[in-house]
């Protein structure tokens, strides 16, 4: 008899699962991503803060803000007056608070996940971004509470596989050999190569990032058979998260094989849990398609070198025909102007607060306007339209008698939203004058001794290095309702001008609109 000595093949597979396992955890850039997806993830549309959480988180990074910004003004979202959108705000007003969280996760995965494969990494993250529309879908169609989440669920339901792309491109090109010769799914070729699922592999990595167990049971497989309606909203997310990965597996065929039978068998499979017919699947699919490619264009561009055109006159699209002819109220590229003056002030100040005005007089216009998101908005526009490094808005606490700062953006914002608070009894201060007196302060130099003379304890104690600063009183029928605050470290020896103080003023009367009773 002969012995052969050596590792056997399950041996093999369990030497690569172990070697992939201990590059994802020695990886540097995954516990950041992770802690930076999970504090997006944990943003649910459901709570009231959550267009200010969601959007105080994009404005701290800057590539992931001229992102969202520059997605809002494709064409495909863009507002009917053609003016560019400026700010995260009304971004999220604009394309609604999920598909601007979809795009944030997106684009952190792209930032956290380029590696040397980047052609396969960026086919696996447009899949997931497909699979995340999908699932963006079918929520709408859903009577389950927050089924939006379904959005991200299908955004995860790929993770596993870009995982193995990222961390050992061998068995990632091993796998996909297997699975194209159709004998063999990718999940089962994936077990023959690692011993494990892509599911599984994801799952270990989310629950380490504290991912709500609601998305990372979501992940597990569907048994084989049709799929039922689902009894509970977690079946549902499931079962959505499944449908998701299959549909954008179809998506990514066409054009390449006849595509009818994977059709038919995704409505065997998936029609009734989902009410799904042929005409309502081809419709849900070719939504799906093209919103992935506007998207894939526009987040994912860096990963690969476009396509060079082919050697004939191509037609002209509709949204070419439609850019050529849109009435611009601004020229977005001057809008993107980075010079600034010593105080930090954009040069093209005036520009800014115009395009602020026009957003903010959209989203009044709308008739479904929030007065917290409105307040968002405006304070977005005075940040980046006047070069401000906080700004807040404080509003009154009847009960605890104390104008309290409620939302706030930029440096350090939170630690200085928490102390930014203030007794309703008259004072003779700053604030207290501006909003008794209902006028608008415009602090260039706050070292002016009639001006220091005005600044309360608290506010020296809590800003002790603003240099310039701006009050705006939100007062309602003689009563005041609060104000805007927002500073400088700097003195703004530039002042404002004219033009520029009445665009200050409209946005704060765009606000007092939605204040006033009716």
């Amino acid at each position: 008899m002969v012995v052969k000595f050596g590792m056997t093949d399950g041996d093999s597979v369990a030497v690569r699962r172990k070697q992939l396992l201990q590059k994802i955890q020695e990886d540097p850039a995954l516990p950041a991503l992770g802690v930076a997806v999970s504090q997006v993830v944990q943003i649910a549309s459901s709570t009231n803060e959550a267009v200010h959480s969601l959007a105080n988180f994009i404005l701290s990074d800057v590539a992931l803000t001229q992102k969202v910004l520059s997605m809002a003004n494709t064409v495909g979202y863009r507002t009917a007056s053609g003016a560019p959108v400026t700010t995260i705000s009304k971004a999220i007003f604009l394309l609604g608070f999920d598909a601007v969280r979809t795009i944030a996760l997106t684009m952190l995965l792209v930032e956290g996940m380029t590696g040397k494969s980047a052609r396969s990494v960026r086919m696996e993250l447009v899949q997931s971004l497909g699979a995340s529309l999908v699932g963006r879908e079918l929520a709408r169609r859903s009577t389950f509470k927050d089924a939006e989440e379904a959005s991200v669920v299908g955004l995860f339901k790929n993770f596993g596989r870009l995982l193995v792309v990222m961390h050992d491109e061998a068995s990632y090109d091993e796998i996909m050999a297997l699975s194209a010769t159709g004998a063999t799914s990718p999940t089962q070729a994936a077990m023959q190569v690692l011993g494990c699922g892509f599911d599984s592999l994801a799952e270990s990595v989310l629950r380490q990032w504290q991912i709500p167990l609601t998305i990372v049971k979501a992940l597990a497989p569907l048994p084989a058979g049709v799929v039922k309606v689902a009894a509970t909203r977690q079946e549902w997310l499931q079962q959505a998260a499944a449908f998701s990965a299959d549909a954008v597996i179809l998506l990514s065929q066409v054009g390449k094989v006849d595509t009818g039978l994977m059709m038919r068998n995704l409505l065997a499979r998936y029609g009734v849990a989902f009410d799904l017919d042929n005409a309502a699947l081809s419709e849900l699919l070719a939504r799906v398609a093209e919103e992935t490619q506007t998207l894939t264009n526009t987040i994912c561009p860096l990963m690969l070198p476009a396509a060079a055109p082919e050697p004939e006159i191509a037609e002209l699209s509709a949204d070419a025909v439609l850019d050529e002819f849109l009435l611009k109220t601004a020229d977005s590229q001057m809008l993107q102007n980075d010079l600034r003056h010593p105080s930090g002030k954009p040069v093209n100040a005036r520009d800014l607060l115009l395009a602020g005005v026009q957003d903010a007089t959209e989203m009044v216009a709308s008739g479904r306007c929030k007065v917290n998101d409105l307040i968002m908005l405006v304070l977005e526009t005075l940040y980046h339209g006047m070069g401000f490094r906080f700004a807040t808005a404080c509003i009154k606490d009847v009960k605890a008698q104390q104008f309290r700062a409620r939302i706030s953006l930029g440096e350090d914002h939170q630690r200085r939203q928490d102390g930014f608070a203030f007794p309703v009894a008259a004072s003779r201060d700053v604030f207290h004058l501006a909003m008794q007196n209902d006028v608008d302060v415009l602090i260039a130099d706050a070292a002016v001794p009639n001006v220091r003379a005005l600044l309360p304890d608290w506010h020296t104690r809590l800003l002790p290095d603003a240099k310039s600063f701006i009050v705006l009183p939100l007062v309602v029928q003689k009563q005041p309702f609060g104000l805007l605050y927002a500073d400088r470290a700097c003195v703004a020896a530039e002042g404002v001008p004219p033009d520029e103080a009445a665009l200050i003023k409209t946005l704060k009367a765009q606000i007092m609109t939605v204040l006033m009773p009716r």
